[in-house]
Order: C-alpha cells, then structure tokens, then sequence
C-alpha cells in the first residue's frame, strides 16, 4: 500500500485547514466594509469558494511536488508562497495593515511564479494546476493596490 493517498490528504488538510482557520479568525468586518473600494471588487460571498477550491489545488500541487521532487526548488517555493499567503489575511484584516500586506501579496506573486517556472520541466501538471492561483493572486494584488490607493 502507498502513501501517497495520506500525503494528498495531509497537504490537503494542512492547506484547506490552515486556510479555513486564518479566514476564520481573520474576518473582514466593520473595518473592512469601511474602505473604499474599486468597481471591480467581487461581491464578498465569493471568497469562500474561489478560495477553498485553489485551496485544495495548491494542497494537491504540494503532495505531488513532495512525493516526486521533495529536495527542489520548486517545493522550497510551494512552501514559501504558503506561509506568504497564510500571512495576508492577518496583516489585512487583523492589524488592519493594507501596505505591509500588498509587500506579502508582492513577494506571494513571486512564489507563485518561481514555482511555475521552477515546476514547468519536471511536472507540468503541477505548474499548470497553479495557474488559476496565479490569477487569483494577481487579482487579489490589484484589488489590495486599489484599496491602498483609494484609502
């Protein structure tokens, strides 16, 4: 018997998890529904959704990328664009901090592509199951510049 079932698994729930409990504990509020924001702003019962699917394709991503290449720079990036992302919502929405958490959402956007690239010859499924995430951030980035700039 494999373990690779228990490691899909385990990434799954570190990341689904991880992220569950920080969005839980990091709720957007008054504070949040306070600021100005951009046209482009999604309605807020988006996030959950859009979030808890790539949740579980960046889980997905981290086990394959363990189980086959765990000494690479593309799993030190996987990990590295989890603990920036797992960063965002505390400086955003809990110390109400929209410059220090664009930096995290910056250097996040670098992970993200440093992964791709560091992923694309070794396990293009891999890279490729980023890309929304990719997106997703790159948004994000946008909509955290607009809030700066309008507040």
């Amino acid at each position: 018997m494999s373990n690779k079932p228990l490691t899909y698994l385990a990434f799954i729930i570190l990341v689904l998890g991880g992220g569950l409990l920080i969005g839980a504990n990091t709720m957007p509020g008054d504070w949040y529904q306070s600021l100005a924001k951009p046209a482009f702003n999604p309605p807020n019962w988006v996030f959950a959704p859009v979030w808890s699917i790539l949740y579980v394709l960046i889980g997905v991503v981290g086990a394959r990328t363990w189980l086959a290449f765990r000494r690479s720079m593309a799993m030190r990036l996987w990990f590295a664009q989890l603990v920036l992302n797992f960063a965002w919502s505390p400086l955003f929405f809990g110390l109400r901090d929209p410059m220090s958490a664009m930096i995290v959402i910056l250097g996040l956007l670098v992970s993200i592509i440093g992964f791709i690239a560091a992923s694309w010859r070794q396990d293009r499924t891999a890279a490729l199951l980023f890309l929304p995430y990719l997106a997703w951030i790159a948004f994000a980035s946008a909509l955290n510049a607009a809030i700066l700039v309008l507040n």
